[in-house]
């Protein structure tokens, strides 16, 4: 029996590469359709990000630490980190998490976060923390799969009130070996 939750088929010559000068269109475009497809997933809306200059795509770009997933030179993916200026100093965000319908259940996912908590590590940081929303149930359980926790904080979408996030967060020196 397979279930593509439990036991997913990885995509096909899946690729992590970061988002540079060089791949700001795709990444760009993948972000407009992830904001389509999923409004009530991010802070940014569709609107907000279509007006968006090239200019501003790049400036966006160069000052992010942003991946997309690619399969068969195809962008499936994205996700970003961020340190928040007046946050923590040993934290970063996990923000703008998207795979695309097509390759969900295939560890598309499970490689876009595995790329978040290596590079944290990599810049010697402690933890790694995210907002979901409540309504993303399949979101929720890749996190967990992947070691977060409820923080007990919550929040609300800036544009959609009736959203309620959840914040979750992983302590990287707390995760078993090998487990992501």
């Amino acid at each position: 029996m397979s279930d593509s939750v439990l036991d997913p088929q990885p995509v096909d010559r899946l690729e992590v590469v970061r988002v540079d000068g060089s791949n700001w269109r795709t990444y760009r475009d993948l972000r407009l359709a992830a904001l389509r497809g999923a409004p009530r997933a991010f802070w940014t809306t569709y609107d907000e990000a279509a007006a968006r200059t090239d200019e501003e795509w790049q400036r966006l770009v160069g000052q992010s630490r942003t991946w997309l997933a690619l399969s068969d030179g195809g962008a499936v993916g994205s996700v970003g980190a961020f340190q928040v200026p007046e946050g923590p100093d040993d934290e970063c965000v996990l923000v703008g998490m998207w795979v695309d319908p097509s390759a969900r259940g295939k560890q598309v996912g499970e490689r876009l976060v595995r790329t978040v908590l290596e590079a944290a590590v990599r810049d010697g940081l402690r933890r790694v923390v995210l907002e979901v929303a409540h309504e993303n149930t399949p979101a929720r359980a890749l996190y967990e799969r992947m070691g977060f926790r409820p923080t007990g904080r919550t929040g609300v979408m800036p544009h959609e009130p009736s959203v309620t996030e959840f914040e979750m967060a992983v302590v990287l020196s707390e995760l078993p070996a090998g487990s992501w």
